[in-house]
């Protein structure tokens, strides 16, 4: 169990829109990801224990399902003034470091993050072609203080079963 759940936006709802900068200054919004069978948006920071433990197992997942017609966003809604460690300076080494390959963004205001109820980091919102939301949960059962391996199953599983038009299970 994450230290904080999700407030559990309600299946069904619509993904809400965004027009956020990513790490090169670049504006991103919903409608990049418009041609993708689904999308993946993932409330992050870099500071995050949960989201260290996770950062190569969300890099591979999103060279995985790249190819696959997924869309993957990371959005940082932490105040980088109170979290240095997450300013959006730092936020374009972490890109580096981590080997991302989506677009990581800033919500400076965090009106995005509160839009989506994102609670905790990572939080993990997946949303079908419709930009329906069919799935938020977690990445996987690993946490830093078990010794279960960093897979990424459970999002992986909901993902599949979008990608395949059967309906992902319940979290």
């Amino acid at each position: 169990m994450a230290l904080t759940p999700s407030t559990m936006l309600p299946l069904g709802t619509t993904a809400q829109d965004f027009h956020l900068p990513d790490t090169n200054g670049k504006t991103v919004s919903l409608a990049d990801f418009k041609d993708k069978a689904a999308l993946v948006v993932v409330f992050m920071c870099n500071h995050c224990p949960y989201v260290v433990h996770l950062r190569a197992g969300l890099a591979q997942f999103a060279n995985d399902y790249a190819a696959k017609n997924v869309g993957i966003v990371g959005i940082n809604a932490n105040d980088a003034q109170k979290y240095p460690a997450d300013s959006p300076v730092k936020m374009k080494d972490e890109v580096k470091t981590a080997g991302y390959i989506f677009p990581y963004l800033y919500d400076e205001t965090q009106t995005v993050a509160k839009s989506y109820r994102a609670a905790c980091t990572p939080d993990f919102f997946l949303f079908d072609r419709g930009r329906r939301l069919v799935y938020r949960g977690q990445f996987d059962a690993s946490r830093p203080s078990n010794s279960i391996s960093v897979t990424g199953k459970d999002l992986r599983a909901a993902v599949d079963a979008v990608l395949a038009g059967k309906p992902t299970s319940e979290m």
